[in-house]
């Protein structure tokens, strides 16, 4: 699934996105940390896997996601 990134927090390792629908979903530091990244800024397009309303990992879009 692909997103943007509406907000992070750098300190948190958390924030949130926006689907391609405009629903926003949070994501805390343990979805942030499963993936290779040290950042995320504000309107980066990023893909996400969940697991039923939350976000298990985040990673760019342009990253593979695990499993794909």
């Amino acid at each position: 699934m692909q997103a943007t990134v509406r907000s992070f927090d750098e300190v948190t390792r958390s924030g949130s996105v926006f689907l391609d629908d405009g629903t926003v979903l949070e994501f805390g530091a343990r979805a942030f940390d499963a993936g290779p990244l040290r950042l995320l800024r504000t309107g980066q397009r990023v893909n996400l896997v969940t697991d039923g309303p939350e976000i298990t990992f985040i990673t760019l879009s342009t990253f593979p996601v695990p499993g794909a």
